[in-house]
């Protein structure tokens, strides 16, 4: 089995490449010249230049894969135009879509061959205030709510159209990933451990965390199972309040549970602020308006396609996947 992965440096695509080669797959992963230092030195697997956003470089790239799996992409954060994100996350994987069909065209690739695209839940946007218990299904129509957001969304329409086009392509749709390995999210464990996190509004928003051993067993059986032209969403158990995922954080890190409210207009003004600050200073700010939306809007979408289809049910609930999280940024040095 030959398995070519784009962004195997990231988390996702590193987790990918860790459990394909522990099954004695042949991978080659892509990455960008400019992430020597972040390839792992550990995993047996060979590495070839690349850059998504420059076709050439992908010319020849998918030759004789099995699989592809193309999880590439730049993640939301402050202060990333939207042009960027559009260059990076949309027309970066239809360039990956294209290559990978030229390659089936030409005979470079067997029949058999499949291709796995990551987007992201964050496509279907935040639930509508009418309907704030709802878990959104994968035929719900797209709302994206920010430039992250509408960059997969549009990588999703060019999913869509090489797939019309035959192109043997399953998208999966993984939401708010977590786990040991993950730096993304390393800045929220450390806010509660130093009893900086405060709540926008009450706290009774939801978000639905999904463990990274779950994603990429979910990931596996899109590969292996997933209807080509088909979208899966690859979930977490249940979705949560931002109280209980920041009492659970604190509990494990033995701080004192965050109690601070902060209604969501004031964090909104403040977080504007940071970011003026921080294009003047060039550093990251700790709290962004998109940052203040994510917490202060309700989030959650269902993998009951992916149960019934694919055979997916995700096994670590919050306490064990935020106790194997903390363990490994200890064990790092980061907490």
């Amino acid at each position: 089995m030959r398995v070519v992965i784009t962004g195997a440096t990231g988390f996702i695509g590193g987790a990918m490449a860790r459990r394909l080669a522990a099954e004695g797959a042949d991978i080659l992963a892509l990455s960008h010249s400019g992430l020597h230092t972040a390839r792992p030195a550990d995993l047996p697997i060979t590495w070839r230049n690349a850059d998504i956003t420059d076709p050439a470089t992908l010319d020849g790239a998918f030759d004789g894969a099995d699989w592809v799996v193309h999880a590439a992409g730049l993640l939301g954060r402050a202060g990333i135009p939207e042009e960027t994100y559009r260059r990076v996350n949309a027309e970066g994987a239809r360039h990956v879509f294209a290559a990978v069909a030229a390659a089936r065209a030409d005979g470079r690739m067997a029949e058999s061959s499949r291709l796995l695209h990551l987007s992201s839940a964050g496509v279907l946007g935040p639930l509508p205030r009418h309907d704030q218990l709802a878990h959104v299904d994968e035929a719900a129509p797209l709302a994206p709510s920010n430039a992250y957001e509408r960059s997969k969304a549009l990588g999703e329409h060019f999913a869509r159209e090489f797939a019309l086009a035959g192109l043997p392509l399953v998208v999966a749709r993984p939401e708010f990933v977590y786990g040991p390995g993950d730096i993304h999210v390393l800045g929220l464990f450390r806010t509660v451990q130093r009893g900086l996190f405060f709540y926008v509004g009450n706290g009774g928003n939801t978000c639905h965390p999904t463990y990274i051993d779950d994603l990429v067993e979910g990931l596996l059986l899109c590969l292996r199972l997933g209807a080509a032209g088909e979208t899966y969403q690859i979930t977490g158990p249940r979705p949560v309040t931002f109280r209980e995922l920041a009492e659970t954080i604190a509990a494990e890190v033995g701080a004192r549970p965050p109690w601070l409210r902060v209604p969501p207009p004031v964090a909104w003004l403040g977080a504007a602020g940071l970011e003026v600050a921080g294009r003047l200073t060039g550093r990251p700010v700790p709290l962004s308006r998109t940052g203040v939306a994510f917490f202060s809007e309700n989030r959650r979408s269902t993998y009951a396609k992916a149960q019934r289809d694919l055979g997916y049910t995700p096994l670590v609930d919050l306490p064990e996947g935020v106790g194997r999280s903390v363990a490994w940024y200890r064990g790092e040095g980061l907490l």
